[in-house]
């Protein structure tokens, strides 16, 4: 976004106060729209984003078109021969000459919106043509006019286009941002259904498209860090070594588990992998070891925020983990409730209970604690088990299986992959659990409190953390979409 509108200040010096306010002003309307979803402005952003990159094209074409020899720079040999004459210094410029192929990322960022295939056809037919031109362009403006290299892109426009161009790659770069934030809430979705983070508000902006959400917390911090990076950093260049940082450790993180994907998922054999892996990820260490070289300038940015969320992630996954095993040993065998109940002959409730559980065996703690309290069970219940299987999507056809047990029991086991939000009411109709009325059904839910305590198998700054993420969780009456209406709670306290 300054990147784009710094451009303003070439128009005149006058408008450089401006920048900064612009652009916060500008992030500030564009995380204010989210709610509204992006199906109604996608229409426009496809025409726009087009005439972006024949703008691209046409720039590159109109300065390659006067030093035609500049197509020489498709030799590789070129890069060797600069690197041995300008050897430590060479190495140093990577990590400037890295930010041509930052952007991309934003690409893929939106996989879950759009799938693989519009992704590879928007970025082989139109993006990398465009973008090489234009790179080529600059390149000739330079060998022609090297004072242009302050900013080269804009130097490229001709003085009568400047302002439309400064216009149009602002909203060319809104509309970009609208990847990357549409993305950010795709990725937190399926950190959530994985397990490590808290579950969050998830809103569904569109009839039509089941990848189009809005996540309102991730939005909102979102807004701030990015007006907070602006005013922090002040300009385009001294975010760059931020960015730098953020994009090389990004694409080496990927190469890395695209390393696990193909052995484990794909079963490639090792030396297969490797041949593929390897050459990559010595192209992208050398960026990220050029990049690191900025970590005092910018660098520690990117850096301090994957820490920060690595250990929410780890808190929360490892607090779940030790949370669920204190459950587990607290459950008591199926058969030892439907010994109870003949001993205690607890009155039946008409209609149907369902139980919320964790797992798919033994009584849950809601169940034995309201029968222990009450004396009495409805004459229906399920107990209700959601799996978040390492795919995708789970087909309907395999969605859910009931079991019918004794003493008017069912057990259901809901599968879903991580690209989906669980909604409890559906898969019941889906089910058609004997003969389901939302109008007659109870929802139990357990409400564990957290309780640090130092004997734990986690520190207890981290065991702080964890009951801070618990209480602050969506409620699961609203993430699982069941009517408030129809559940009750029962609360429980649990040191982990």
């Amino acid at each position: 976004m300054l990147s784009a509108v710094e451009g303003l200040k070439l128009a005149t010096p006058a408008f450089e106060p401006l920048i900064l306010p612009l652009a916060s002003l500008i992030l500030l309307l564009l995380f204010s729209m989210q709610r509204h979803g992006t199906g109604s402005v996608g229409a426009v952003f496809g025409p726009v984003m087009l005439l972006w990159f024949c703008t691209l094209a046409a720039l590159g074409i109109a300065n390659i078109w006067k030093q035609p020899h500049i197509a020489q720079a498709i030799n590789p040999g070129h890069a060797v021969l600069f690197f041995v004459r300008n050897g430590h210094l060479g190495f140093l410029v990577l990590g400037s000459v890295f930010l041509v192929v930052t952007g991309g990322e934003a690409l893929y960022a939106d996989m879950g919106h759009f799938g693989a295939r519009p992704i590879r056809t928007a970025w082989f037919l139109v993006a990398l043509p465009a973008l090489l031109l234009n790179y080529f362009g600059q390149g000739a403006l330079l060998l022609s006019h090297p004072e242009a290299i302050s900013s080269p892109f804009y130097n490229l426009v001709p003085a009568w286009g400047l302002l439309p161009t400064i216009a149009l790659s602002t909203v060319a770069t809104i509309i970009a941002s609208q990847a990357l934030i549409s993305g950010a809430f795709s990725v937190t979705r399926q950190a959530l259904m994985l397990g490590f983070l808290p579950r969050v508000r998830i809103q569904h902006t569109s009839a039509h498209q089941i990848g189009q959400i809005y996540v309102p917390i991730v939005n909102w911090l979102l807004m701030l860090a990015a007006i907070l990076a602006v005013w922090g950093f002040g300009s385009s260049s001294g975010l760059a070594a931020a960015y730098g940082v953020a994009v090389t450790l990004d694409m080496t993180i990927t190469t890395l588990l695209a390393y696990v994907v193909a052995r484990v998922q794909w079963r490639w054999g090792k030396l297969p992998a490797l041949a593929v892996t390897v050459p990559l990820l010595c192209l992208e260490l050398t960026f990220l070891g050029s990049n690191l070289t900025k970590i005092a300038h910018g660098g520690w940015f990117p850096l301090t925020v994957g820490a920060v969320m690595y250990t929410v992630f780890t808190t929360w996954r490892r607090g779940r983990q030790l949370l669920f095993k204190k459950i587990r040993e607290s459950m008591v065998p199926l058969e030892d409730l439907y010994e109870l109940m003949r001993v205690e002959r607890p009155a039946r409730v008409p209609g149907t209970a369902v139980y919320m559980t964790g797992s798919d065996v033994g009584t849950p703690p809601a169940l034995l604690q309201g029968f222990l309290h009450m004396r009495a069970i409805h004459e229906r219940v399920l107990l209700l088990t959601i799996v978040t299987e390492k795919v995708a999507r789970v087909p309907d056809a395999e969605r859910v299986r009931v079991q019918a047990l004794s003493h008017g029991f069912w057990r259901a086991i809901a599968r879903y992959g991580f690209m989906e939000t669980p909604n409890v009411p559906q898969l019941l109709k889906r089910a058609e659990f004997d003969s389901y009325s939302l109008e007659y059904v109870t929802f139990f839910l357990g409400r564990e409190t957290v309780l640090a305590n130092e004997h734990s198998e986690m520190t207890l700054w981290r065991e702080r953390l964890f009951a801070f993420l618990t209480r602050n969780a969506e409620p699961a009456t609203a993430f699982f979409g069941i009517p408030p209406s129809r559940v009750m709670e029962i609360g429980s306290q649990i040191e982990i």
